[in-house]
């Protein structure tokens, strides 16, 4: 059975920083691209950030480069998401996805499996 578990999200100032881990299960992990999206109130949810298989592919969307910093750890089947200098706009619902290939997609439709979602807020 595959598990997607986000963890991580919290309250945080303008400026400051978090970093969400997503922990992974039944599933080959290096044989899977993953990404975050995100979900604000009233809101489609968005790309934020993917990484392929071998963590040899990343995209970002524009909004977040330069701050969100993606990363996987296959031996511990986590992928992680930095996030930096987080603005009130980055408030939202973050989603962990994990796709059944290794490479990257930034559409939701390319990944088959999702997490629970964690609560990002940032107050300004």
């Amino acid at each position: 059975q595959v598990q997607l578990v986000e963890s991580g999200g919290g309250l945080v100032q303008a400026g400051d920083s978090l970093r969400l881990s997503c922990a992974a299960s039944g599933f080959t992990f290096s044989n899977s691209a993953m990404a975050w999206f995100r979900q604000a109130p009233g809101k489609e949810r968005e790309f934020v950030a993917a990484i392929s298989g071998s963590a040899f592919r990343i995209d970002y969307t524009d909004s977040v480069k330069g701050r969100f910093t993606i990363s996987r750890d296959n031996a511990k089947s986590t992928v992680f998401l930095q996030m930096s200098n987080l603005k009130p706009e980055d408030t939202a619902v973050y989603y962990c996805a994990a796709a059944q290939r290794k490479i990257l997609t930034s559409l939701r439709s390319g990944y088959n499996y999702w997490g629970q979602g964690t609560q990002v807020t940032v107050s300004s």
